[in-house]
């Protein structure tokens, strides 16, 4: 006897061997046996052989017409047998009937299954929609495998020339267009940001970093609504001062600017200007929203997406010639030794005498000219004066730093700047510490701690920068910059408080910490009851929450673009045997670019020294680079190891503190942090069983990832 029957939703056929009880023993024609329980059998048979019978079967289910089965079945359940009565006119034979039964099972849209050998034709209405799915799906598939062809030969299908960006970033897995995509991949061994570069669904590997980034942080574009500029509070009076501001070329949200006057008595008073939107812009208005969505200016060489709109950042910017609306420190000082005999804030219109630029002045302003009084440059006078006062905050500060229990600041390292003009790129290396960034980065410190004393003194919640415990131990000084609503001190740089207050147009806490101090200087003892944010105010706990998610998102983005345009600026200059120095152990730095690289393998050499590297490619989509170590020093200057920094103890502190100088003194969107290498070296090139252990592929972390692993 042989059976056709049913196993994990298959059919299958098989002699019987043996029964027992409710089960049989048989075996299939390819030998194998199986044991086969009696309710999974279908159909009983002497003959024809298992083999011939499923052949058979498999040839009258190919003959079978679906439809006019369909019509045959009628409307209620029916099993295989007779259904087969009806169609074949006589009871099928077991060939017959196991041809039915395949083609029954075969066509779920046209019969449903409701038991063992047992069926019921799909309505009428269900069919013909599950028919029309079916002709969609074989469309799609038609549609889907002419996308994978055009791709793989690098051209951009019109059907996924809008959903470029969203495949690439967001795709919907489940869509033909990703299908065709992912499929095309496969195909040509490459990926998906690769692939649509080739075929121009991405214009550039720059456009495509760019559009990444704006495609999940600025979703609806970078555009801004109409606006009407609010005006500041009238009546303000105005400062009689001739301000001027320091900064690089490209910027164009000035936000602070400085004035001296002598006063009868031979004391100096310093005014510290700081742009006020927070005199126009009221907190949950529609400006507001709009600053606090984007929470600041998005910077990136070339470049950047403001926080505010262009109209408002014109109407409060201190540009040159202009009388703008400013929150100004005045600090009173006694010459003698420049210590502050007294402060005061006060909202004013300040009349802007100059912009002055670093690219115009670095040259001119040095300390070796500043100490003989040599040179022609504007406010000459006023810089000397801000010269002698600033090393004494800079003194005061250090001594601070002590207290701490950590050592001064390393002020010999190096920034860099990028500039862009029709994707050419040239970056400009700036000896940090130049003078005129030690009076912007000091007056900026001033002014920042004194405000968030200003706060803490009247009771009024701010947003501060902290640093520390305060008790000096090493736990402290490793501790990173965080964000607190209340006076805490900065061990970093050395102030007992730090409230960033000082860049209004461009950073959102700024303009937060203005509402406050506004209201301190406005309502005195009671600023507690009136200020936007009251003490313990959830929303300003918010705000730091969401300032620094975006702050990260957004520092990521610059990293990136910087690693992007350094290997620009590789191609452009056709490099490929640079210098480099070392940083720690197998992390190096180039020379000509803040470009920071990782060669694992290489042998142990003192940080500081300058090595050669032979860079072999590199790759402007995933910011790789593939190199090789060339050349090693002999010995190492104890200058370069000054520069580097001798000190790993202090390594976050030190890195917190030069954020926090970056970010509100040096040129924005400048890189920072990276130290200076070793001048004059002398090397010894490799042998070249040594360049073959050390050549790697170096992907690009961020300097402080690198620092801290």
């Amino acid at each position: 006897m042989n059976l056709f029957f049913e196993e994990s939703g298959d059919f299958k056929v098989g002699a019987v061997l043996s029964q027992a009880g409710e089960a049989y023993q048989v075996e299939m024609p390819s030998g194998k046996r199986t044991k086969v329980k009696v309710k999974d059998v279908l159909l009983q048979y002497s003959t024809p052989s298992p083999e011939q019978m499923l052949a058979e079967a498999q040839k009258i289910a190919l003959d079978l017409d679906l439809d006019f089965l369909w019509e045959v079945a009628g409307h209620e359940e029916f099993t295989f047998s007779d259904l087969g009565a009806e169609y074949f006119g006589h009871a099928p034979l077991p060939h017959e009937a196991a041809g039915l039964i395949l083609k029954l099972h075969a066509a779920p849209i046209y019969f449903y299954k409701k038991g063992r050998g047992t069926y019921k034709a799909a309505p009428e209405a269900s069919l013909k929609a599950a028919l029309a799915g079916v002709e969609k799906k074989k469309q799609q598939a038609l549609i889907q495998a002419q996308y994978v062809e055009e791709l793989k030969a690098n051209r951009l299908p019109e059907g996924l020339r809008t959903l470029a960006l969203q495949l690439l970033f967001k795709p919907d897995k489940n869509s033909i267009e990703y299908k065709a995509l992912d499929t095309a991949c496969n195909d040509l061994h490459t990926t998906a940001p690769r692939l649509m570069l080739a075929t121009g669904g991405v214009a550039s590997a720059k456009e495509l970093h760019l559009s990444k980034f704006l495609f999940e942080n600025f979703p609806k574009g970078t555009g801004f609504p109409v606006i009407n500029v609010p005006p500041p509070t009238t009546g303000l009076p105005t400062a009689n001062v001739q301000a001027f501001s320091i900064d690089d070329v490209t910027t164009t949200e000035i936000d602070d600017a400085f004035s001296l006057v002598q006063l009868d008595d031979g004391k100096w008073r310093i005014g510290i200007h700081i742009a006020a939107p927070a005199l126009g812009i009221k907190p949950e208005d529609a400006i507001d929203a709009i600053a606090r969505q984007r929470m600041s200016t998005v910077y990136m060489p070339g470049d950047k997406i403001t926080m505010l709109p262009d109209e408002l950042v014109g109407a409060y910017t201190l540009g040159a010639g202009q009388t703008r609306p400013a929150l100004s420190l005045y600090a009173t000082l006694d010459p003698s030794d420049w210590s502050v005999v007294e402060t005061q804030t006060r909202a004013e219109l300040v009349p802007m005498a100059s912009n002055l630029r670093h690219n115009d002045l670095d040259v001119l302003v040095t300390e070796e000219n500043l100490a003989n009084d040599a040179g022609d440059y504007p406010h000459k006078a006023d810089i000397a004066v801000l010269w002698q006062w600033i090393q004494v905050l800079e003194k005061g500060r250090m001594a601070k730093r002590e207290g701490f229990g950590l050592k001064p600041e390393q002020n010999n390292r190096v920034d860099f700047n990028f500039y862009v003009e029709n994707d050419v790129v040239s970056v400009v290396r700036r000896k940090r510490g130049a003078p005129l960034d030690k009076i912007v980065a000091e007056l900026m410190i001033f002014a920042n701690s004194t405000w968030g004393k200003l706060l803490h003194d009247y009771g009024v919640p701010g947003i501060y920068r902290a640093q520390g415990g305060g008790n000096g131990n090493g736990w402290a000084a490793k501790m990173q910059v965080r964000m607190v609503t209340h006076a805490a001190p900065h061990q970093g740089l050395g102030v007992d408080q730090y409230a960033w207050s000082t860049s209004p147009l461009r950073r959102y806490t700024d303009l937060v910490n203005q509402w406050q101090i506004l209201a301190c200087i406005e309502h005195g003892v009671t600023a507690p009851l009136v200020a936007p944010f009251k003490p313990r105010d959830a929303n300003l706990f918010a705000i730091i929450s969401a300032f620094d998610a975006a702050y990260a998102a957004y520092a990521d983005f610059q990293n990136g673009m910087e690693r992007y345009w350094c290997l620009r600026w590789l191609t452009q200059e056709n490099a490929r045997q640079v210098d480099a120095v070392v940083l720690k152990d197998e992390v190096l730095r180039l020379v000509d670019l803040p470009l920071v690289i990782k060669l694992p393998g290489m042998p142990q050499v003192a940080r500081g020294a300058q090595v050669k590297l032979d860079l072999l490619r590199w790759d402007e989509i995933d910011l790789s680079i593939e190199a090789r170590l060339l050349e090693i020093p002999i010995s190492l200057s104890s200058e370069s190891l000054d520069e580097i920094g001798e000190d790993d103890d202090e390594g976050d502190a030190e890195q917190g503190a030069a954020q926090e100088l970056a970010q509100d003194a040096a040129p924005k969107g400048v890189l920072g942090l990276v130290p200076d290498p070793a001048q004059n070296q002398e090397s010894v090139p490799l042998e070249r069983a040594s360049l073959l252990e050390v050549e790697a592929l170096v992907i690009l972390p961020s300097y402080t990832e690198l620092l801290t692993e």
